[in-house]
């Protein structure tokens, strides 16, 4: 009797335990279906915010890509004459940048330890001097649109400055050992030409009490101000290899604020040597459009290249620094239209045809950046090949804000001071 009785109770038992886990699996059942749904949720709000940033960064880096040399230029067309002064605005607002750097700090020092939030958020001392020099480079840089610009309408200097993407696939091969592709070498040639056709034209379309000798000048300091910012793409390119340290948007971010820094003091020098900021004053009072708007060109300046560069670092942010650069490349043909509505300036043939030239050369130049990086990632999936050189202007996605380290096969770039891609 008590055999059977325990056999019951044992049964029972088991039926409920049997119960009791059928119950534990539904809830754990619903409560993951729940999590899968919140993620889901969670996932498609990121997507959304990410969407309207994007946007909002493509408005700031088209807005900047063309109101920069516009504002430039309304300084020089009705009567300022300094040369620094334009240089200082082109990097004097970096402090809108400590935005961005402050937000990422603190989204980082939340989620790691000190002891990994110092390894991976700051600039190690190597990385550092190395952008401050490529800083002093963008100084020079700046000093030469800003005085080339001041000789030259700005329609025939947005057309020369493309001519920088031949010269970085020139400096990508010295300084990275970056082969040519037929992409390279034909945007090289187009440029080149386009290059040439404005030149021959230095007649036709030279602003009010320019000479000949003066207009040479222009032409020739913005074409050596695009030489140079073709070197600065493989100097930032070197510089993350060389740096020693792992690439993330925050380290990119840093970046650009020491070389905007030291692009800065090295202009404010030649301010204070030059008496720049003592002829200020003098200058506001004689402006063509009256004094209050002097100082609003120049506040203006200052605010569009730092839209510029903070659209720029956005839209990286946000998708791939090769659609930034098609996306500030194709503000060409609009500033050009700016610069004939506001100014004036003609837009005779030679100009267009060196306009389409110039156009054609960057459309092949980004179509072999586009073709190269499927082929790196193609390879990537299978061996990974150490002797491939990286192409400048990779495509680079990022997810969660982060950008991949620098490999054999990744490049990581980083917003100039005008179109820089």
């Amino acid at each position: 009797m008590n055999d059977t009785h325990n056999i019951n109770n044992n049964n029972n038992n088991n039926k409920n335990t049997a119960e009791t886990m059928v119950q534990q699996q539904e809830v754990e059942g619903v409560d993951h279906q729940l999590q899968t749904l919140e993620k889901d949720h969670l996932k498609e709000s990121r997507k959304r915010i990410k969407w309207w940033l994007f946007l909002i960064n493509c408005v700031l880096a088209t807005t900047g890509t063309v109101g920069g040399p516009l504002t430039i230029r309304l300084y020089y067309q009705h009567g300022g004459s300094r040369r620094w002064l334009p240089t200082w605005l082109q990097t004097a607002g970096f402090p809108f940048l400590l935005i961005p750097c402050i937000i990422l700090y603190v989204r980082n020092r939340s989620n790691q330890t000190n002891n990994q939030q110092a390894s991976t958020f700051y600039l190690r001392p190597k990385l550092l001097i190395f952008s401050a020099v490529i800083g002093l480079v963008i100084g020079v840089d700046n000093f030469m649109y800003s005085s080339g610009l001041s000789y030259i309408p700005l329609s025939t200097s947005s057309i020369l400055f493309s001519t920088q993407l031949a010269f970085t696939a020139i400096f990508a091969l010295i300084l990275v050992k970056q082969k040519f592709t037929p992409y390279s070498i034909n945007a090289v040639l187009l440029m080149t030409l386009g290059a040439i056709l404005l030149g021959l034209r230095k007649g036709g379309d030279r602003p009010p009490n320019v000479n000949d000798a003066q207009y040479l000048t222009g032409f020739f300091l913005t074409l050596g101000g695009a030489a140079l910012l073709g070197i600065y793409l493989p100097l930032i390119e070197l510089a993350y290899v060389k740096g020693g340290q792992e690439i993330n948007f925050s380290i990119v971010t840093q970046v650009q604020i020491v070389t905007s820094l030291s692009a800065t003091i090295f202009s404010s020098i030649g301010m204070l040597i030059n008496h720049d900021f003592q002829a200020i004053p003098k200058e506001a009072k004689e402006f063509g459009l009256g004094e209050v708007k002097y100082y609003m060109v120049l506040v203006a300046c200052a605010i569009m290249f730092q839209l510029l560069i903070v659209g720029s670092l956005g839209v990286i942010f946000c998708s791939s620094s090769l659609l930034c650069g098609i996306i500030t490349t194709s503000m060409i043909p609009v500033t050009e239209i700016f610069s004939a509505i506001l100014f004036k300036e003609k837009f005779n043939g030679e100009k267009g045809l060196s306009l389409i030239l110039c156009l054609w050369g960057v459309t092949s130049y980004f179509y072999g950046v586009y073709r190269m990086s499927k082929k790196n990632i193609k390879n990537n999936k299978t061996e990974s090949s150490p002797d491939s050189s990286p192409p400048l202007c990779d495509i680079v996605s990022l997810e969660d804000g982060c950008l991949s380290s620098p490999s054999k096969n990744t490049t990581v770039l980083t917003p100039g001071p005008k179109n820089s891609y």
